[in-house]
């Protein structure tokens, strides 16, 4: 299915590209979100006429994401949990923890910005997480769990 993207999408394009994708992707993600529309004559009359609007958005969103970057970049955040023997926790660290750690700091993050490679935190110390705020920004906070018994 071909369509335009109304923004820039990682692994997929920037803005204004046409794209072919499969159809579930484009019905399920793409189009609901406002990523993308269909091909057709008076989408692409559409988005010409809004380019210029769009550019101006997504530059702002850029911009925003790169101040909050700026700001979280290197923050330490500490987060402590109930320990067993050699620094185990009982349950986990995860990203609502991360998401309610920033909180309190006056940073609001969305969960699916939170990349853990690694799965949840189960050790004592410090971690390094990337936040994702855009396409093209992130930041790298350390995650500090401290133990308690």
């Amino acid at each position: 299915m071909q369509i335009i993207l109304m923004e820039k999408v990682s692994n997929l394009g920037k803005l204004g590209d046409v794209v072919n994708v499969k159809r579930g992707y484009a019905r399920n993600y793409l189009i609901p979100q406002g990523k993308a529309t269909r091909v057709t004559e008076t989408a692409l009359a559409e988005f010409e006429s809004k380019r210029a609007e769009l550019e101006k958005n997504q530059a702002a969103t850029l911009s925003s994401a790169q101040a909050i970057a700026d700001k979280l970049d290197g923050l330490m955040i500490q987060i402590t949990q109930k320990t067993g023997e050699e620094g185990r926790l009982f349950g986990s660290v995860g990203s609502a923890n991360i998401i309610e750690a920033l909180e309190t700091q006056g940073f609001s993050i969305a969960k699916s910005m939170i990349q853990m490679p690694q799965g949840q935190l189960k050790q004592v110390g410090d971690h390094p997480i990337t936040i994702a705020l855009h396409g093209d920004v992130s930041a790298q906070i350390t995650v500090s769990i401290l133990g308690e018994s």
